[in-house]
């Protein structure tokens, strides 16, 4: 199957800033949303108290930025995403919860010019996963380093797959039925062909190495369940 393109990407969300507006119905797919939000939010605040610059890759309408602010508040916040009807809302939350700046970006990742060594805290959340080729993730890793504040962090929670292919099968099997749970066999048909479609994770271990190979001295895992992690590296 030929992967979906980040236009196309991009028009989908378009067309879902409500739904994700609302961490209750815009995660419902990922396993211990909440509770990764929360890890990847608090842990970034314990490694830099004192973070002035946070910026949210794939910020969506802003949900993890707003929990950041919640720990942290009036962070200059910094938000990249595809798309511009999730950036007005991201910026519109924001906004109110935040005496600092906040500035928003619409555009891939790996191609917006941001500067190097300015951002204590780096969030991404759920965004990785539309990699694709171990090329591509190395790039992304690479610049993403650069942009980190020397002791800040890069907190990560998202999609993951497994090494090994039959294990990453069982587990694949394991989220379907839990998807199957929530919302039945046309919601575990529905989210299952969306990552068939859009998605290219890569395992913990990969990116845990990724994370060190680019340059960030400390990696750690926060939370696994199934195929989602929250993990991070410091620099």
């Amino acid at each position: 199957m030929n992967k979906a393109t980040v236009e196309e990407i991009r028009e989908r969300f378009d067309h879902d800033v409500e739904r994700f507006s609302n961490l209750d119905t815009g995660q419902v797919s990922t396993v211990d949303a909440t509770l990764s939000l929360e890890l990847i939010t608090e842990a970034a605040k314990r490694i830099n108290p004192k973070a002035v610059h946070l910026l949210d890759i794939g910020c969506g309408a802003g949900n993890y930025t707003l929990k950041m602010l919640s720990k942290l508040p009036d962070l200059n916040c910094t938000l990249v995403d595809l798309s511009a009807p999730m950036l007005e809302r991201a910026l519109e939350r924001v906004s109110g919860a935040t005496s600092g700046q906040v500035n928003t970006i619409q555009g891939d990742i790996r191609e917006v010019d941001l500067p190097d060594n300015t951002y204590d805290i780096v969030l991404a959340g759920a965004v990785l996963h539309h990699l694709r080729d171990d090329n591509d993730w190395e790039r992304t890793f690479a610049r993403i380093y650069q942009m980190v504040a020397p002791g800040g962090c890069f907190m990560i929670s998202d999609l993951i797959a497994q090494d090994t292919t039959v294990v990453d099968d069982y587990i694949r099997e394991q989220y379907g039925d839990y998807l199957e749970s929530y919302g039945g066999e046309t919601y575990r048909n529905k989210v299952m062909d969306y990552i068939a479609k859009e998605d290219s994770p890569r395992s913990l271990n990969f990116q845990l190495e990724l994370l060190k190979k680019t340059g960030f001295r400390e990696t750690e895992i926060l939370h696994k369940h199934l195929c989602f992690a929250a993990y991070g590296g410091i620099k």
